[in-house]
């Protein structure tokens, strides 16, 4: 079992930053691809952010590229999500999940465990 617990979310201005960071425990995930997703409520989940377990590749959505990046220190067990020019609409409760693979995946299906979530807000 692996549990996710993500931290350093919370309410910032428009064109404002963030860095959430997703802890795991129970397992080591430095053999898995990690991923961050969100929800915006009343809006189905959406993939953000992947990356492979060595850090080598990396994958994101068209509305988070060139603003958001994705990164992992395996000797922490953590993936962190760096946020800039954050806009309203990245308003969402964002989640880090992993998978039983390498490999990244854009899918919420192929992961296998999921944080709780943290809320992120921008406000306009």
């Amino acid at each position: 079992q692996v549990q996710l617990v993500e931290s350093g979310g919370g309410l910032v201005q428009a064109g404002g930053s963030l860095r959430l960071a997703c802890a795991a425990a129970g397992r080591t995930v430095m053999y898995y691809a990690m991923a961050w997703f969100r929800q915006a409520p009343g809006k189905d989940r959406e993939f953000v952010a992947a990356i492979t377990w060595n850090g080598n590749n990396s994958k994101y959505a068209d509305s988070v590229k060139g603003r958001f990046t994705i990164s992992r220190d395996n000797a922490k067990n953590t993936v962190y999500l760096q946020m800039n020019s954050l806009k309203p609409e990245d308003t969402a409760v964002y989640t880090c999940a992993t998978r039983l693979s390498g490999s990244t995946s854009p899918h919420a299906y192929d992961y296998d465990y999921w944080g709780q979530g943290a809320q992120v807000t921008v406000s306009s």
